[in-house]
């Protein structure tokens, strides 16, 4: 009989296991040769199934890694989904959830319906708001520039307000000023007129029921001859219209203009106060050299002007101006 070495189908692959069956027994007996063909036969088919073994796991393994590939993909896509739904509903990106939700990083996350609960919470409390101002940015910018201007603008008004009262104050004070100088110099020349007018007497002005000149009112007080100092309105009609005279020429003095028209200014003086005004008429012309335009209807009157203006209606219908020089018309008499 042959001894041929056992064959180790797992020590071997084989083709080593059928060099080494046929190198071992290259000189033994054929009936060991069977033998050997029948060890071979069955180190081959252990070889076979380990490869088929090897082969389903390598098989099954690319099967779970496409799986988990399959898985990773679809993963990232529900990240991006996600993302891109966080984007639409919360105008933010995800990496800026946990500073919006309020949430400690030291701290565990909360329940997936606690945090639903909240949502839709928020979710309501932000439907209550009404629609969103899209353009509120814009509108509160343009507010804001708005704001901006008018307090420039107040600000230029606060100064031109008080640059206006100091003006005011100013000409306020030169007003007081001027209205008191002027006040005495009318005061001082009405005083004196009116003892000319009536040939004695006394008057005078006052300002009343306010310290400040520029708010006080004006009391004419006036003590004709023989009677006690009254106020203007307790003096009779003559009285009243030779005062109002010897006043309003005491303001014509104050600064006389060339010519000066007195309209109907005696018609409620007698004769003799008419004299009076005629006198002081012409003292003024003289001293002042202004021109005094008359409208009269007093004969007094008329004889004591220069001149003598008239309207005549000749025909009927008709009207005619009439002038007559009296200084001339006198020296012609004087002449004859």
């Amino acid at each position: 009989s042959c001894s041929c070495p056992e064959i180790d189908p797992g020590a071997r692959t084989s083709d080593e296991m059928y060099q080494a069956a046929a190198a071992d027994c290259s000189s033994s007996a054929p009936a060991s040769v069977e033998f050997q063909k029948a060890g071979i036969r069955l180190g081959l088919g252990e070889a076979d199934k380990q490869l088929r073994q090897l082969e389903a796991a390598l098989s099954e393994a690319r099967e779970l890694r496409g799986r988990a590939e399959a898985s990773v993909e679809h993963g990232d896509n529900e990240l991006r989904d996600l993302a891109r739904q966080i984007r639409e509903r919360l105008e933010t990106g995800p990496q800026t959830l946990p500073r919006i939700a309020e949430l400690d990083p030291e701290k565990p996350l909360p329940s997936s319906d606690e945090a639903e609960r909240r949502f839709e919470r928020l979710q309501r409390e932000r439907d209550n708001m009404g629609p969103v101002n899209l353009r509120a940015e814009q509108e509160a910018t343009e507010l804001t520039e708005q704001m901006e201007t008018m307090l420039s603008e107040r600000e230029d008004l606060t100064r031109a307000i008080a640059k206006l009262r100091q003006g005011i104050s100013a000409l306020n004070k030169e007003g007081r000023e001027r209205l008191l100088a002027s006040f005495q110099t009318v005061d001082r020349n009405f005083q004196e007129l009116f003892t000319r007018l009536f040939g004695g007497g006394r008057a005078h002005l006052s300002l009343t029921e306010s310290d400040d000149p520029l708010d006080a009112g004006l009391e004419i007080m006036a003590s004709p001859p023989g009677k006690r100092l009254q106020a203007l309105s307790l003096l009779s009609g003559g009285e009243q219209a030779l005062t109002a005279i010897a006043l309003l020429f005491a303001v014509f003095l104050t600064n006389p203009a060339p010519i000066c028209v007195l309209d109907e200014v005696d018609a409620p003086l007698d004769d003799s106060n008419v004299d009076r005004f005629c006198r002081l008429v012409e003292e003024i012309a003289k001293t002042s050299n202004t021109r005094f335009m008359v409208v009269t209807h007093h004969r007094m009157t008329m004889a004591r002007m220069d001149r003598l203006f008239g309207v005549t209606m000749g025909e009927r219908g008709v009207s005619q101006l009439v002038s007559v020089d009296l200084m001339t018309a006198e020296k012609l008499r004087d002449a004859v």
